[in-house]
């Protein structure tokens, strides 16, 4: 038996517990402190935390995101260990999963990115982008990711407007949700440095796409319970775990990119 297979297991399980703790706490700290139970705001003891034990204070278990997460990444890890990108290696590839999935989960849960988790990316995309492909082509991507965001981001502030005016009418009470956050602009510019200038479009696009497909099939289900028209406008989807998925398709799996995908139907 080839023991080596432990050390990808090992790592990814120790990364799994690193996203746990920064999805736990930095949403509601935005600092690095004590995790505290989601229900009633009970501290954790270090054992039960990491033992994944209910709250000894309300008696509520921990969130099956927990698990999951220990389970989805030590399989990516392992799966890294073998398919890493060759210019990436294990390492850089491990690092940026884990990266990957503390915005993926933040944002699937809360519909935040935080500023400091973008802050840190830049200038951990910005590194391993200049190692990648130099420094030119790495900055256009940055660029040219923030700015196709950002136009994104004034026409969704328009949608935003229009959505109020429509809550008015209905007497309803407006709210702050955007279309898009500017974190989803500073997520565009990290994932740019990432991809570079060549593939920020590709990749941009692919999960524009996926979120398309998801909110069809949200908008089938809604219409399935009857509740599509009273609701329709009152639901915002978060663009940052699809452009994370997409950015992953691109680096880690780029047969199944839609680049990939238009070739092979050109074929």
């Amino acid at each position: 038996m080839d023991f080596s297979i432990f050390i990808p297991i090992f790592v990814g399980l120790v990364s799994a517990y690193l996203v746990n703790y920064l999805a736990d706490v930095l949403p509601t700290q935005r600092k690095l402190g004590k995790p505290t139970c989601p229900q009633c705001d009970a501290n954790f003891n270090g054992r039960d935390y990491l033992l994944l034990r209910r709250c000894a204070s309300c008696g509520k278990p921990r969130a099956a995101r927990a698990w999951a997460t220990l389970i989805a990444l030590a399989g990516l890890s392992v799966y890294l260990w073998f398919f890493a990108p060759k210019n990436l290696g294990y390492g850089l590839s491990a690092l940026i999963i884990a990266y990957f999935a503390v915005i993926f989960i933040i944002d699937l849960e809360q519909r935040l990115i935080l500023h400091v988790s973008s802050y840190f990316g830049m200038a951990l995309m910005a590194l391993i982008g200049w190692k990648l492909r130099g420094v030119s082509s790495t900055l256009l991507g940055g660029i040219f990711g923030f700015g196709f965001m950002l136009a994104l981001y004034y026409l969704g502030v328009y949608f935003a407007r229009y959505r109020a005016r429509k809550m008015q009418q209905a007497g309803q009470t407006e709210d702050d949700e955007e279309a898009l956050g500017f974190g989803d602009v500073m997520l565009g510019g990290v994932l740019g440095l990432l991809l570079g200038a060549r593939l920020i479009w590709s990749g941009l696009l692919q999960g524009i796409l996926l979120a398309g497909i998801f909110g069809i099939f949200l908008v089938l289900f809604m219409l399935f319970v009857r509740r599509y028209k009273e609701n329709a406008l009152m639901i915002f989807m978060p663009y940052g775990p699809f452009l994370i998925l997409s950015a992953f398709l691109t680096v880690f799996v780029p047969q199944w990119t839609l680049g990939a995908l238009i070739a092979l139907a050109q074929k």
